[in-house]
């Protein structure tokens, strides 16, 4: 069954082109787009029993041996994290559907958005299934150089200056990124993970830091990991409802998947640890301040996923199995509700026309349906019991004080107060939005609400809109329900990503029936 693992990438690239064919036809493009989206999700689903039932899966594309050849890798981990963003990146394609157009305007360039967008997860599939580090960074280059399309889509001069900030930062972390990538092969002759994990360890102390700091750094911007943020807030709310949701719930989460990988398998976990962790508790409480400074929805949900960021990084700097099964746990969660988020967000700017809190109000009795898709992923996202944000913290905290030492419980403590102020961010753009007609402004005097009455506002959102949002709300509700097996889940992919001579063994070919002895 090792033929799977490459499927979700060629049916991606499979269906780029044929899309991009079809430029001229949109409901052709619609169906094949929707239909590539449904099998990767299927693909994906299976190579999650796979990885579950019998271990990793591991492929040499061309035939050529392993350490040479193109190599992909479906363990526990990097199955998870495909599953998960498959399930959105085929919500978020039915949303854009249901919107009709890609933008705010009717003269968005459509036909290119489908191959485009199938370009993106593509690379997000190649990042995720990587086993070499050059390989990685093809990942990375192939979903940026789509997420720069996608960003400026409709030509509007927020989203021009917007895409440009992120363009400057994207190229700077890919930069870093093939220093790092070079570097490490001067070092040690390979790129290949299952060949690094044995050679890093043999390189002097400090130059395995060196690298394991320029890795870091790459995969820090990516991550939107504090200070190498402030580009996330400006960005992602110039984008169309979509692409910002689809940004939101994958594209920092590819480079915490990079960290996990690089930082926990090739390196020592414990030398870079109080730096870590004070990148972790400054990206918490620096976003969440953020946060709960806004008066514009879309920018505040921006902040909150800068700000819960710093809890994977919590676990990741933890180390060992619980830590990282708890940042794994919380990654999954995070990629499912920052996309509901921003797509419940996209509801409310499509049927009013703003995300301003100091002109919205009251929408709880012109669309109530929709004040409760924003309130069920806003208590998920503030940790509130049952929800699977709750089950996550808890398992972030529960590592920290059992981790015992002075700066884990200083970040145990930036995760509850952080929390907390997760919740009174929330709580309070719910009520401007949905509840009350005025907010006081910070700045000045209370300002009148402008309500929304009725389609003078926007347009009433199709079905199929409500219905994507509707489900990825629905999934993220249900980890709840699901909560002990995926954590029962997460801890194995953090052995597996711990387990340094296993992975050697899978993707060195030692447990490939048709290696050489």
């Amino acid at each position: 069954m090792r033929v799977l693992v490459p499927l979700p990438v060629l049916l991606c690239l499979l269906g780029c082109a044929v899309t991009l064919v079809l430029g001229q036809r949109p409901r052709a493009q619609r169906a094949v787009s929707l239909t590539v989206l449904t099998a990767v999700v299927g693909a994906s689903a299976a190579l999650l029993v796979l990885a579950v039932t019998q271990g990793p899966q591991h492929v040499t594309m061309g035939g050529w041996p392993a350490g040479v050849g193109i190599g992909l890798v479906a363990d526990r981990l990097s199955a998870l994290v495909l599953l998960t963003s498959s399930l959105v990146t085929l919500a978020v394609m039915v949303f854009s559907v249901g919107q009709g157009r890609t933008g705010d305007t009717g003269t968005s360039p459509v036909s290119i958005y489908h191959p485009t967008y199938l370009a993106l997860t593509a690379g997000v599939c190649i990042a995720f299934l990587a086993a070499d580090l050059f390989n990685l960074y093809v990942g990375f280059e192939v979903l940026l150089t789509s997420s720069y399309v996608l960003l400026t889509l409709g030509g509007t001069g927020a989203r021009i200056r917007a895409g440009a900030t992120y363009v400057v930062v994207s190229l700077a972390s890919s930069l870093v990124f093939l220093t790092g990538v070079g570097l490490v092969y001067a070092a040690t002759g390979t790129v290949a993970m299952a060949d690094l994990a044995g050679r890093i360890g043999a390189l002097p102390p400090a130059v395995a830091t060196a690298l394991q700091l320029v890795l870091l750094v790459a995969f820090g911007i990516k991550a939107a990991a504090f200070p190498l943020s402030g580009w996330l807030p400006d960005s992602y709310p110039a984008a169309a409802a979509p692409v910002a949701a689809v940004f939101a719930g994958l594209l920092t989460k590819v480079g915490v998947y990079a960290i996990v990988r690089v930082h926990d398998l090739l390196f020592d976990p414990q030398t870079l640890r109080v730096l870590l962790m004070a990148v972790a508790l400054a990206t918490l409480v620096v976003g969440i301040l953020g946060a709960v400074a806004q008066h514009d929805l879309r920018r505040m949900v921006s902040f909150t996923l800068v700000s819960h960021i710093g809890y994977m990084l919590f676990g990741i700097a933890l180390g060992g199995a619980a830590g990282v099964a708890a940042a794994v746990f919380y990654a999954v969660h995070h990629i499912l509700v920052q996309t509901a988020l921003f797509l419940v967000v996209g509801l409310v700017e499509h049927r009013t026309g703003t995300t301003s809190l100091r002109r919205l109000g009251g929408l709880a009795a012109l669309t109530p349906g929709t004040a409760v898709l924003f309130l069920l992923p806003a208590l998920n996202l503030a940790g509130i019991p049952p929800f699977s944000g709750f089950l996550g913290k808890l398992a972030l905290l529960r590592a920290g004080v059992a981790d015992g030492r002075w700066d884990a419980w200083v970040l145990v403590v930036a995760a509850v107060v952080t929390s907390l102020l997760t919740l009174y961010a929330i709580a309070r753009a719910w009520s401007a939005v949905f509840w009350s007609g005025r907010l006081g402004r910070a700045d000045g005097p209370d300002e009148p609400r402008e309500p929304v009455h009725g389609p003078a506002g926007g347009e009433r959102p199709r079905r199929s809109m409500v219905a994507a949002t509707t489900g990825v709300v629905v999934a993220v509700t249900a980890l709840s329900l699901v909560g002990g097996p995926l954590l029962s889940v997460a801890e194995g992919a953090a052995r597996d990503t711990l387990d340094a001579q296993r992975y050697l063994r899978v993707v060195g070919g030692v447990d490939d029936p048709g290696a050489e002895p």
